[in-house]
């Protein structure tokens, strides 16, 4: 915000009414003073300004309200100038609020608020706001016929995509506007400097990657060519020069990369708001080019210029790295600790690299307090992820290097804190929300629905309708993060100890695993020990894995060739290192990617010729398995809620459709016959009357259609009357001690390696469902009857979820009147059962009977604490004899 465009804002107010003129030109007075000398210390003086006004008992005119938009506006500006991020964000938000509130028109509230608020989200990590805000402005823009600020839209929503790595969408969007839209020179070259670095992000993947680096390469040189006839574009063509330096990095060709570099800093130097971030980030890029020159002297000088800028209190010193508590969240202090890391680790110094590392996980976590959206939060994970391996690495060297167990178990509690960080944040969390933020999250989560169901209409979609939901989304959301701010979130420590106990109190083992870019990690921790096994995924490692995987994408894909699924099995098995002869036989297993997908139980312990299913040796026969999302879940199971097991059955059947579910009445008489409960089927089988009953029952079956959805359409189930969306399952809020899921892909979805799959079983879990029966692939309708049947028999038996679940695999194996194409691996092992391994509840009747036992002893001995017990006893034995 400059002088000019203060005073063009005090034209607007010559008309002032004498009632309100004082307050607005009190609050403009303080703006120009401000403006003529801005500096951190005096935004206080903006800030009392505002307070001031808000304790003034005197009515509020619009044109003072107006005035504190305005406030708010230079603020927020003059905030990030100074390194004071998240208050920028605050103040802009502010002022947006209140320029919705009132309506205001004759303000720039795009470029003056909309604009650097998206870019700041962006910044933040916070990609659905950034999103949402951007889409905002651009449906503004589109209405007043703006093209410049359109276009500004369109480059600064293709810079959320680059960032959640929506790369082709990023791509398309820019192409697209490039060749349809009518642009200046220097919009054509901000837009291809922006569709330059979205390809180079695409080189690195294998497919593909020569094309895409001689695609971006053309980009940039097209970009530089056309700002550098724009004086006022210095900043974006150092960035040109920049994207050419790193491009140049990623071949090898560091003598290129140099000049480029120096081109960068001298079209820099001609900038003329050089912010703090703005020259750390050129330190940074400096710091990063001489790493890859193998100057380390000169990397650390760059670093430590970096902290200089950003940390005002920041003194050098030997260990270099700056103090934790002086840190804050900001992604050029995140990428130089991470150099910093690799620096150590080019000296030879792994636990300085350790240290450094352990600076960036503290800022992600200072990232992550900020953040609403799950979206947001998921994929800065990512972020934590690649940090990890790299931690992970170390500490297995080290390991190898010192054998001290101690590294062992830091590089297990490290993985743990990777798995399900959001899921596992949102239930710890839950407890302590009050009634007010939970509603106000169930109304988020509905207007998120409202936008996704109408994205997905494409051409039919209504763009006010999305607008208006994004509007209320947007309202809030900022309701939520002042909540939030008030209520800290709680994390729960992981205790090792507690972990050994229990696994030796549930006389189980436990295999967790860490899928790495190149390798997987296996933790096993087993009678009070823990061990780290290394597994390589070069080779046909990571071929055979998907190839196994793959097997179950089609009914006949096992039943053609049993011996090479036999084969095959047995590689994976042996490669992912699972306990062959183990003490307990309860195996919990951890998956990580798109071992999420692996089914652990239909593994080959022991290769054979047969192509007799029920012959072949799997790893059902030789562990009751159980999966979850975290050793935390494991540790922190609660105990069942209800003595007695009634379900409440879905049963949609779809009768007289193209989609009807022939069996699924199979499925229901099966349970009835075991069970008590309510059950709806065809037209009753509606989401409505599922969420009236889901907390009455202590067993929630859902025999159904479902689908994993796509990179584009989420995951959902059907009830009779619509189709759910995995998301919409959030606000449920129930607490059964099992949900089945008797339907296709229940457990597959987009998948995130830092969370997992974004499936209808995520959906259900984030509601509060503890244990879980989901399925990995699409279904077979009549197996799966049966499955089910053997599954609800063995419950009735009194054996636990997880052991029923093991049981009726086996049983299913060693049914007569199933023939041998059928007991194929595809049909019996798509159900896994994630959640406790703790033993069956007692039967109610049971119970009954035990009290009333204890009862009618109470009763004689305090009758006839003697002669009366003997002839009890008597009666009791003569009881037992006669049944």
């Amino acid at each position: 915000m400059n002088l000019h465009h203060l005073y063009g804002l005090l034209l607007l107010f010559v008309n002032l009414n004498v009632l309100g003129q004082h307050q607005e030109d009190q609050i403009y007075h303080a703006i120009d003073v401000f403006v003529t000398n801005p500096s951190a210390k005096a935004l206080q003086n903006l800030t009392n300004t505002e307070t001031q006004f808000w304790k003034n008992p005197k009515p509020k005119t619009k044109e003072a309200l107006l005035a504190i938009v305005v406030l708010n506006c230079n603020k927020a500006y003059y905030e990030n100038q100074f390194g004071q991020l998240e208050k920028a964000i605050k103040s802009y938000e502010k002022a947006w609020l209140l320029y919705q509130k009132h309506h205001f028109k004759g303000y720039d509230i795009i470029e003056y608020c909309l604009k650097p608020l998206g870019n700041l989200y962006t910044l933040l990590g916070d990609y659905d706001n950034a999103e949402n805000t951007i889409k905002q402005y651009y449906f503004i823009a589109d209405q007043e016929k703006n093209e410049p600020q359109k276009v500004a839209a369109i480059l600064n929503l293709s810079n959320v995509y680059q960032n959640t790595g929506n790369l082709y969408k990023a791509i398309d969007l820019l192409e697209n506007t490039i060749q349809t839209e009518k642009l200046t020179p220097t919009q054509k070259g901000i837009l291809l400097n922006n569709l330059g670095a979205n390809y180079f992000l695409t080189t690195k993947s294998f497919l593909g990657k020569t094309t895409a680096f001689e695609k971006a390469e053309s980009a940039f040189l097209k970009a530089v060519l056309l700002l550098k006839k724009d004086p006022s574009q210095a900043e974006t063509l150092s960035n040109s020069y920049r994207n050419l330096a790193k491009l140049k990095i990623e071949q090898n060709d560091l003598a290129n990369a140099s000049d480029y570099f120096e081109k960068a800093k001298t079209a820099f130097r001609k900038t003329s708001a050089q912010e703090p971030r703005k020259k750390a980030q050129l330190y940074y890029e400096a710091a990063f080019l001489s790493f890859r020159q193998a100057n380390i002297k000169e990397a650390n000088q760059n670093i430590i210029s970096v902290f200089k800028t950003l940390l005002p209190d920041y003194t050098d010193s030997k260990s270099i790295l700056p103090n934790q508590n002086s840190l804050y969240a900001e992604t050029v202090l995140l990428d130089a600790l991470d150099l910093q890391a690799a620096l150590y680790l080019t000296k030879n110094q792994p636990k300085n690299a350790l240290k450094s590392f352990a600076l960036s996980f503290h800022i992600e976590e200072l990232f992550q307090s900020l953040l609403v959206y799950e979206n947001s939060k998921i994929v800065t994970q990512i972020r934590n992820r690649n940090r990890t391996e790299k931690c992970l690495s170390i500490y297995y060297s080290l390991y190898e290097k010192e054998k001290k167990t101690a590294y062992i178990e830091s590089a297990f509690l490290l993985s743990e804190q990777t798995k399900s960080v959001v899921l596992k944040s949102h239930l710890n969390n839950n407890a302590n929300r009050s009634r007010e933020e939970k509603l106000m999250l169930q109304q988020l989560q509905n207007w998120n629905t409202v936008i996704i169901k109408e994205q997905q209409k494409l051409e039919r979609a209504n763009i006010s309708k999305i607008n208006e939901a994004i509007k209320k989304q947007n309202e809030l959301m900022l309701l939520l993060k002042k909540s939030k701010s008030e209520n800290k979130e709680t994390v729960h420590d992981f205790d090792l100890q507690q972990l050994y106990d229990k696994s030796e109190q549930d006389h189980a083992v436990l295999v967790e695993y860490f899928l790495g870019s190149d390798c997987i990690y296996n933790f096993t921790v087993e009678n009070n020990t823990i061990h780290l096994y290394y597994i390589s995924l070069e080779g046909t490692g990571f071929t055979s894995l998907m190839e196994f995987i793959r097997f179950f994408n089609d009914p006949n894909a096992i039943t053609d060739n049993p011996q090479n699924y036999n084969r095959l099995g047995s590689r994976i098995y042996k490669n992912l290192k699972i306990p062959s002869s183990a003490k307990y036989k309860k195996l919990i297993i951890i998956p990580d990617g798109i071992l999420s997908f692996l089914p652990f139980e239909a593994l080959i312990t022991k290769e054979s010729t047969t192509t007799n299913f029920a012959k072949m040796h799997y790893l059902v026969n030789d562990f009751n398995v159980a999966y979850n999302n975290s050793v935390s879940f494991y540790l922190n199971s609660v105990p069942f809620s209800k003595t007695k097991k009634t379900v409440l059955g879905i049963f949609p059947i779809f009768e007289n459709t193209d989609f009807a579910l022939t069996f699924s009445r199979n499925e229901l008489q099966s349970i009835k016959k075991n069970f008590d409960g309510q059950f709806f089927e065809n037209k009753a089988a509606t989401f409505s009357n599922f969420k009236k009953n889901a907390l009455h029952y202590s067993i929630l079956h859902l025999s159904t259609h479902a689908s994993s959805g796509d990179l584009e359409t989420p995951a959902s189930i059907k009830f009779y009357d619509q189709e759910i969306l995995y998301s919409e399952l959030y606000n449920l809020h129930i607490n059964p001690d099992l949900v089945v899921l008797s339907a296709c892909e229940t457990g597959i979805g987009k998948l995130y390696k830092a969370e997992g799959a974004m499936s209808v079983a995520r959906g259900f879990q984030f509601a509060g469902a503890q244990n879980l029966l989901f399925s990995l692939w699409k279904v077979n309708d009549f197996t799966t009857s049966v499955f089910m049947d053997d599954f609800y028999t063995n419950l009735k038996k009194d054996h636990s979820y997880f052991e029923a679940n093991a049981r009726a695999k086996r049983d299913f194996l060693q049914d007569p009147n199933i023939p041998n194409a059928k007991k194929s691996p595809y049909y019996w092992s798509a159900f896994v059962y994630y959640g406790s391994i703790a033993p069956a509840e007692k039967s109610s009747h049971y119970i009954v009977y035990i009290i009333s036992i204890l009862t009618l002893i109470g009763l004689f001995l305090i009758f006839n604490p003697y002669q009366k017990w003997k002839i009890f006893i008597k009666s009791l034995k003569k009881k037992n004899t006669e049944k």
